[in-house]
């Protein structure tokens, strides 16, 4: 069976990442959307709000699941027997950085293979970071959520 992993902190997730995972899904058995919980890292929402918008923005993609973890992603890969990691790709900055991550996570993760997707060109400037700070801001930041992702004023 073909497991992926596509972690992230999803803090919020975004219509980038579902397009991602969406792209994905023809390539695997099972994608596993997992949030990797860092203590030293504050969250402008809680683990329970991300976990369930996940839920609802998968709900009907039999294949994927949701979950969270702690500790390095590719030991979380091998606890749930997940022989590749998926990441996204907006521009050449991700791509250094995550060839980087990779090439670490091969090594920790023994054979742990990255697939990177390139995002779609209307979702390449997405990004959680840039959401936050639109809520933050006060701006409705529903333009990068996908349906069912609802922010509490």
């Amino acid at each position: 069976m073909k497991i992926a992993v596509f972690p992230g902190s999803f803090d919020p997730i975004t219509k980038g990442h579902v397009e991602l995972v969406l792209r994905a899904v023809p390539l695997f058995d099972k994608i596993i959307v997992a949030i990797g919980v860092n203590s030293q890292k504050k969250y402008l929402f809680s683990l329970e709000q991300r976990l369930a918008w996940l839920e609802e923005v998968f709900k009907n993609e039999a294949n994927v699941e949701v979950a969270h973890f702690q500790g390095l992603t590719a030991h979380y890969c091998q606890e749930v027997g997940a022989e590749y990691l998926l990441r996204g790709l907006r521009n050449a900055s991700d791509f250094d950085y995550e060839k980087t991550i990779s090439q670490l996570n091969n090594i920790v993760g023994e054979g742990l293979e990255t697939i990177f997707l390139i995002s779609e060109p209307q979702y390449s400037h997405f990004s959680s970071t840039i959401v936050r700070e639109i809520i933050k801001g006060g701006a409705d930041p529903s333009p990068f959520l996908p349906k069912g992702v609802i922010i509490p004023k």
